[in-house]
């Protein structure tokens, strides 16, 4: 197998995070983006059910493939920690 075939399989995509910490993984362009964000959170030590992925502003399901989401590469995508807690209080 060539490299050209190799090379246009995969796509290089940055994960970007609210403090501006990138990651960039390289995976298949028909791999499910779960793999990404498996591997984006046990990279930074968060559990993935508080972490949401956004491209362009609109979430990522598990199951969508960078195909799906006409991802190109260098593309970055967003990722947010969800807020939780916090409340307002009359006195």
């Amino acid at each position: 197998m060539s490299t050209d075939v190799s090379e246009a399989e995969h796509i290089t995509l940055k994960v970007k995070s609210q403090d501006g910490n990138e990651l960039f993984f390289k995976i298949k362009k028909s791999t499910q983006l779960k793999k990404l964000m498996d591997a984006y959170c046990s990279r930074n030590g968060v559990n993935p059910s508080t972490v949401r992925f956004l491209f362009d502003g609109n979430r990522i399901k598990e199951n969508d493939t960078p195909i799906e989401l006409q991802l190109q590469n260098d593309d970055q995508i967003d990722a947010m920690v969800e807020q939780s807690g916090g409340f307002y209080r009359i006195i």
